[in-house]
C-alpha cells in the first residue's frame, strides 16, 4: 500500500481499530466457548459412550467364539456410529479452536495496528498538503523480516498447534515463541502500511509509463504481475497432481479394468474419502459457494463505492444499509465472513481426513495438503487485508475517487476464487 495525498487522520479513528479488535476477540472467545468447549464436550461424551459400547460388544463377540450375521451387522453399525460421533466431535472442537485462533489474529492485526498508530504524535499524521504523493517505505523490509522469523519457527509452530487440536496432548506454548515474534513483526509492518494508506483519497496515483502497462496505475500493474506469478505457482501444484494422479492405481482404475492395476493395492486419494459421502463433501461444496458469493459481495462494495448517485433500497436492505458508507462496509463485512467460513470449514475437513488416516505422510497426502493449504493461506492473507478495508470503509470511507483500493484487492480475491473453482473438481471429485 502506498502513502499518498490525503486528509488529516485523528488518533481517535485509530482507537476505533482497538475497539474493533476487542469486539472481534470477544466474538471469537464466545464462539469458542459455545462450539469448542460446550458443544464439543457434549459430542465427546457421546463419542466415549459409543466407543465403550463398541469395545464391550467386541469383547462379548470374541468370548462367544462364533459371530452370527446379526451380531456382525450390529457390530458394524455401532462402529459406524462411533466413527460418526468422533467426526462430529472433531467438527465442533476444530471449528471452535479455529475461530478462536482467527479472532486472536484478527484482533492482533486490527487492534495492535490501531494502538501503534494512535500512539504516534498527531503531527505525524500530516496536514494533507504534502506535495510528494508517494513515499519510500520501510514496511516491506520489516514485513519480509517478520515472514523470515515466522517461517524459521514454523515447524515448532505446527507441532504446538497440532497439540492444541488434540484434547489428549498438552501443547508446549514455548514452541510458538519464534513464530509469534515473526507475526508481531508482520503486524508492525502492516500497521505502518495502514498508517500510510488510510488518509489516501485517490489523488496522486502513480501511472505506469512502460509497455505493456502504459497508462495503467502502477499498483494495478504490479498486482497483475503478482497474479501472473501466482498462476504459475498454482499451475505447478495442479500439474504435479494430475501427473501423479494418472499414474496411481486408484479404486476407479481397478474397477475400470486397467490391466497394470489388477491385483495391486489401490492408492487412496482425498477424493476417495470425500466424494462418496455427502457429509464429507459438504464442507468443500459450501466453501465453493462461499467464495463465489464473496466475489459477488466485493463487486457490490466496489460498485457502491463508485456510484456517486447511490440511494438506499426500500425494505429490509434499506434498514441494513441506510447510507452509502454503511453499504460499502457491510458488503466488505459479508466478504470477510464468507472467507472466514471457508477457513473454518477447511480445517474441519482436514481434521476429518486426518482422523480417517489420510495425512501428509504419503505422496498423495502431501500433494493434497500443500496445494489446498497454499490456497487456504492465500485466502487467510486476503482476509487480513479485507479487515483493513472494513476498517477504512467504517472510518474514512470509500467513494468514486479512492475506490481503487477495493478494486485492486478484488482482482486478487477473484483470482483466489477462480483457483478454488479449479482445485475443487480436481482434488475433491476426480
Amino acid at each position: 500500500m502506498s502513502g499518498g495525498h490525503g486528509a488529516h487522520v485523528e488518533n481517535g479513528i485509530w482507537m476505533r481499530a482497538v475497539m474493533m479488535g476487542g469486539i472481534l476477540l470477544t466474538i471469537g472467545v464466545l464462539l469458542f466457548a459455545t462450539l469448542g468447549v460446550f458443544m464439543a464436550n457434549e459430542k465427546h461424551h457421546v463419542w466415549e459412550e459409543l466407543e465403550d459400547e463398541y469395545h464391550h460388544m467386541e469383547v462379548e463377540v470374541a468370548l462367544d467364539g462364533i459371530i452370527t450375521d446379526k451380531e456382525a451387522a450390529d457390530l458394524d453399525h455401532l462402529h459406524h456410529e462411533e466413527i460418526a460421533a468422533h467426526l462430529s466431535y472433531l467438527t465442533y472442537r476444530v471449528a471452535g479452536i479455529t475461530i478462536l485462533l482467527m479472532s486472536i489474529t484478527y484482533a492482533a492485526f486490527i487492534g495492535v495496528g490501531g494502538l501503534l498508530n494512535s500512539s504516534k504524535p498527531a503531527a505525524e499524521h500530516g496536514d494533507g498538503h504534502d506535495e510528494h504523493e508517494h513515499h519510500g517505505s520501510s514496511s516491506p523490509i520489516i514485513f519480509a523480516f517478520g515472514i523470515m522469523l515466522f517461517l524459521a519457527g514454523f515447524p515448532d509452530f505446527v507441532i504446538a498447534c497440532k497439540a492444541m487440536l488434540n484434547a489428549d496432548l498438552t501443547p508446549d506454548f514455548g514452541m510458538l515463541a519464534l513464530s509469534m515474534v515473526g507475526l508481531l513483526t508482520i503486524v508492525i509492518a502492516v500497521s505502518n502500511w495502514w498508517f500510510e494508506d488510510l488518509p489516501f483519497n485517490g489523488h496522486g496515483e502513480q501511472i505506469a509509463t512502460s509497455y505493456p502497462f502504459e497508462g495503467e496505475h502502477i499498483r494495478k500493474a504490479g498486482l497483475w504481475v503478482f497474479i501472473m506469478s501466482e498462476i504459475m505457482v498454482f499451475a505447478t501444484f495442479f500439474s504435479s497432481y494430475l501427473r501423479m494422479r494418472t499414474e496411481w492405481c486408484t479404486k476407479w482404475a481397478i474397477e475400470d479394468g486397467v490391466e497394470a492395476c489388477q491385483g495391486v493395492e489401490p492408492v487412496v486419494t482425498a477424493s476417495d474419502l470425500i466424494r462418496n459421502d455427502f457429509a464429507t463433501i459438504l464442507p468443500g461444496a459450501i466453501n465453493t459457494f462461499a467464495l463465489i458469493i464473496s466475489s459477488y459481495t466485493i463487486v457490490l462494495a466496489l460498485k457502491t463505492a463508485k456510484n456517486a448517485k447511490w440511494e438506499p433500497s426500500t425494505g429490509i436492505m434499506g434498514k441494513i444499509m441506510p447510507t452509502r458508507k454503511a453499504a460499502i462496509r457491510n458488503y466488505l463485512i459479508a466478504t470477510l465472513a464468507l472467507g472466514s467460513l471457508f477457513i473454518v470449514l477447511k480445517l474441519v475437513e482436514w481434521s476429518h481426513l486426518v482422523a480417517e488416516g489420510f495425512d501428509i505422510g504419503t505422496t498423495q497426502g502431501s500433494i493434497f495438503y500443500i496445494a489446498t493449504g497454499a490456497h487456504g493461506l492465500h485466502v487467510f492473507i486476503g482476509l487480513l487485508v479485507m479487515l483493513y478495508l472494513v476498517f477504512k470503509a467504517d472510518t474514512v470511507g470509500y467513494d468514486e475517487d479512492n475506490a481503487q483500493g477495493i478494486e485492486y484487492f478484488g482482482l486478487y480475491w477473484h483470482f483466489v476464487d477462480l483457483a478454488w473453482v479449479v482445485i475443487f473438481p480436481a482434488f475433491y471429485l476426480y
